[in-house]
């Protein structure tokens, strides 16, 4: 991974855990609790791909292991994030196509909650850890593709528009200017960022300028 795309991940995970232990967990919701770290990891893998989304994934997984109030075995939730975060950057295309409606980034938010709380519960149950029994396993999917789907347009556009911007590559750019990346798809709900029509419209005054420059030129030639 780039330099800048670490320093991002590790920025945003650091805030997201922050979030995620001050405020989030101390919500008292019933069943499952908002996850900012599944969303942050979701964010990042969908703009840099499945390889650096498993390795954001891992590393955000660890960390919330680590970080009190954890009381689970360590490594557990950086094997669920791993595998989302990699499942995730797979629908990262690499012809520039992305998805132009929210339709798609919302159905990746619910199967990752899903996902991410059955692969938790399953490592949990083969190291003896029945927690989930006692909740209610169908209870916890269900609150927590609620809480993850309502969180998900106010954070996930936010980190997309974050990483391109950090990572500044022509396929950011390219994305930008077309208004066809996954980001631009949640702005169909009139949540987003509105950054892809103020690229377009710089390029058409570029192009503009040009075609000027260059008839005076040949004017000039001609004479």
């Amino acid at each position: 991974m780039r330099f800048n795309r670490m320093l991002l991940s590790a920025t945003l995970v650091v805030v997201a855990l922050v979030i995620q232990v001050t405020i989030l967990a101390r919500l008292q919701l019933p069943g499952a609790v908002p996850d900012l770290m599944l969303l942050t990891v979701l964010g990042l893998a969908m703009v840099y791909g499945h390889v650096a989304g498993a390795f954001v994934g891992f590393g955000a997984g660890l960390l919330a292991d680590i970080a009190p109030p954890a009381d689970h075995a360590a490594g557990r939730y950086a094997l669920v994030l791993c595998v989302i975060g990699y499942l995730a950057g797979l629908i990262r295309p690499d012809n520039g196509q992305q998805l132009r409606s929210a339709t798609g980034p919302m159905l990746v938010v619910v199967a990752a909650a899903i996902g991410s709380t059955l692969l938790y519960a399953g490592v949990g149950a083969l190291v003896g850890d029945s927690e989930a029994r006692h909740v209610g396993l169908s209870s916890l999917l269900f609150t927590a593709a609620v809480y993850d789907l309502i969180l998900a347009p106010f954070t996930v556009p936010l980190i997309m528009w974050l990483a391109r911007r950090s990572d500044n590559d022509p396929l950011g750019e390219s994305q930008g200017s077309s208004g066809t990346d996954v980001g631009s798809g949640w702005l169909s709900t009139g949540t987003g960022l509105r950054t892809g029509a103020q690229r377009s419209g710089l390029r058409i005054r570029a192009a503009r300028t040009r075609a000027a420059r260059a008839g005076r030129i040949k004017g000039v030639k001609r004479l």
